[in-house]
């Protein structure tokens, strides 16, 4: 039975709480073979057959490229879609510092099990047990794929494959390509998806943007696409939908996401019925070049990776925070983070990292530049790398992001330390996906950082690049072929009545942004979207904030759909008119974001509220409370949000608090 209850908040009720729900597809048994017997158990397509089905993939990052490459090598026909003007301008190829997998190359006690238990605990213990011991065990399979493809790992002496460490291991098990790791990594899966492209079995659609799912008879049959370049609005059909379209960290406006990532092709996913997984988890990066000014329209990532040579400190006096750092004696630095954590020092998890930078600035002991009532850096400091390694050694594992941060900032590293902030980064929340990475609409998949499934209330860093890979190239085209062996499905024509439903509303919805004719620019509205967003939902939650912002959101959007500007016609190329349905898709977003919020009264991960810490200031959980997954389903037009609860089983792994100490 439903239960009904509402939570009277600001605005009126904010959400009902639904049937609860589970993952069904995961088979039982020991966690070590659940994924060889669900490869066995999923039904076979037979190859004549696979000629017959058709796919359309939504996003040519890491997880869409390789997934395009995968299924169109097995010889279904597959549509791949992105904005970009190439696939090789997917978001992926920001990625710097590396990929994680359990090879155990340093004989360093490194396991797929500790692959497995490193995740978890780094998530809070609050992903699903069965998809991240299966994301450990593909892990190897990743490494070996690239290596065969020709990804330029980084290699030691002996021409083996090197490996460093990231956050909240230790073990050192990430693989990398000096600072450009998601870069060579999309070559290989580009590379790969091309060839495909040649062979005739991938159709590839480029600078067209998702704008409708398409949904016929409760199961997923195709999209509605615009061609950003003519402005024609396109019907594309298939027998089943991937949406590998990446996060929705661009909701704060600022963040180390490239400019043109957004939510939309999830959120209307969404709206027509798709459950949206853990939307508040979202993961703020510790070592970012700090803001400099309102002018900046997004900001840069430095890799994790610098913090396994580099030493993060602040001056443990405020009088000294103005001086040149070469000028502060050694005495007179506060490593924090080794003298809190001494057991992992600099390579604590992200979340607490940059908490721990934030709690240095609020207490007037930041550098660098004024911003606001405080100084907002720390010092990322290689001086003691320097003394231990030639610079070549130094430029061989980091130069390029040496370069990138004095082209930047104007200062060498390698002379004076850097200074670097938390920024928003990355998105653990997504789509909710079962076992097999599909919905809970039929037909539906979501891969990559589009679902939720893997990273829990953080991310591990290295992490990102091998669950996208891990999703396109092994998981998904062996679990999507079990719906596609029922195929091939029926038909489905344009002009069928859903079809048309779907495409009237994206002429409609378009319509209406062009023909508001308003005062305000569409930046002007995402920017103060962000100012709230980072303000009561960033690293620090209250529910006090988290009302004000719901508060904020409601009445910013209602203005958004009277107020806004949106220059140009539909028929042509239009940015604008782009960047307009993009900021009225996080707007929705944003407000949904703060009610997951506010209805989770714990700190786990990268969701901190003020209200629920220890003596010390660390994330304190309340399992017997929250220990589920928070699905939402669209609840319509005006309506509340539904809230459906996957309660999270750990057989293999005991909950406990996380300690890094």
């Amino acid at each position: 039975m439903t239960d009904t209850q509402t939570q009277d908040l600001p605005g009126g009720d904010m959400f009902t709480v639904g049937e609860p729900i589970a993952d069904t597809k995961a088979p039982g048994g020991p966690i070590e073979q659940m994924w060889t017997t669900a490869k066995f158990d999923n039904k076979l397509v037979n190859p004549a057959n696979r000629r017959k089905l058709s796919v359309i993939i939504v996003g040519t990052g890491l997880a869409g490229a390789s997934a395009a490459a995968t299924l169109g090598e097995a010889g279904y026909h597959v549509k791949s879609f992105c904005y970009q003007d190439s696939p090789r301008r997917a978001h992926s190829i920001a990625a710097q510092g590396g990929i994680n997998a359990a090879k155990n190359y340093n004989d360093d006690g490194d396991s797929t099990y500790r692959l497995f238990y490193d995740t978890v605990k780094g998530g809070d213990y609050r992903s699903r047990e069965t998809n991240v011991y299966r994301l450990a065990e593909v892990s190897t399979n990743i490494i070996d794929q690239c290596v065969a493809q020709g990804v330029p790992f980084a290699r030691d002496y002996g021409g083996l494959l090197d490996n460093r460490s990231f956050g909240g291991v230790q073990v050192a098990r990430t693989f990398y390509a000096r600072g450009q790791t998601g870069q060579q990594l999309l070559i290989g899966a580009y590379q790969a998806m091309e060839r495909q492209v040649a062979a005739g079995t991938v159709e590839q659609f480029t600078r067209h943007e998702m704008l409708e799912l398409i949904v016929v008879k409760g199961k997923a049959r195709g999209i509605i696409a615009r061609d950003m370049v003519t402005g024609e609005i396109e019907t594309h059909l298939a027998d089943a939908v991937v949406l590998a379209s990446g996060g929705y960290g661009n909701v704060f406006f600022l963040s180390t996401n490239a400019m043109g990532c957004n939510v939309t092709a999830t959120w209307r996913a969404h709206r027509k019925g798709a459950y949206f997984g853990n939307p508040c988890y979202t993961q703020i990066h510790p070592t970012c070049i700090p803001v400099s000014g309102d002018h900046q329209s997004k900001l840069t990532l430095m890799s994790e990776s610098l913090r396994n040579d580099g030493r993060i400190w602040v001056p443990k006096r405020r009088e000294d925070c103005d001086k040149d750092p070469r000028d502060i004696a050694e005495e007179d630095r506060d490593y924090y983070l080794e003298r809190i954590y001494p057991a992992f020092g600099n390579l604590v998890p992200r979340d607490i990292a940059s908490r721990q930078a934030k709690y240095m600035c609020d207490e007037g002991r930041g550098v660098g530049p004024m911003v606001g009532d405080f100084r907002r850096g720390v010092y990322l400091d290689f001086s003691d790398a320097l003394s231990r390694m030639t610079r070549e050694q130094i430029d061989a594992k980091y130069g390029n992001l040496f370069d990138m941060y004095q082209r930047i900032t104007g200062e060498d590293p390698r002379v004076v330390p850097m200074r670097i902030y938390p920024a928003v980064h990355y998105t653990m929340g997504g789509l909710w996906v079962d076992y097999d990475l599909e919905t809970n609409i039929p037909g539906l998949y979501a891969a990559g950082e589009a679902n939720f499934s893997d990273h829990g209330a953080n991310r591990l860093g290295a992490s990102s690049l091998m669950q996208c890979l891990a999703d396109g190239y092994f998981v998904l085209p062996n679990t999507i072929r079990n719906y596609l062996a029922s195929g091939p499905y029926e038909p489905v024509s344009e002009d069928a009545p859903e079809v048309v439903e779907a495409r009237q509303s994206v002429e409609s919805r378009i319509s209406t942004l062009l023909s508001i004719n308003g005062e305000r620019s569409v930046d002007s509205f995402h920017k103060e979207l962000g100012n709230i967003m980072w303000e009561y939902c960033g690293m620090e939650r209250t529910e006090e904030g988290l009302r004000k912002a719901i508060d904020l959101i409601r009445a910013l959007k209602d203005e958004f759909w009277r107020n806004v500007r949106v220059l140009g016609s539909a028929d042509t190329l239009n940015q604008s008119l782009e960047k307009a349905g993009r900021v009225a898709d996080f707007l929705e977003l944003g407000e949904l974001m703060c009610i997951d919020a506010l209805h989770r009264r714990e700190s786990c991960g990268g969701h901190f509220r003020a209200e629920s810490q220890t003596e010390d200031g660390e994330a304190l959980r309340h399992d017997e409370e929250f220990a589920y997954v928070a699905a939402w389903e669209f609840g319509g037009e005006g309506g509340a949000p539904v809230l459906h609860k996957e309660d999270l089983v750990y057989n293999f792994i005991e909950l406990k608090q996380r300690s890094y100490k």
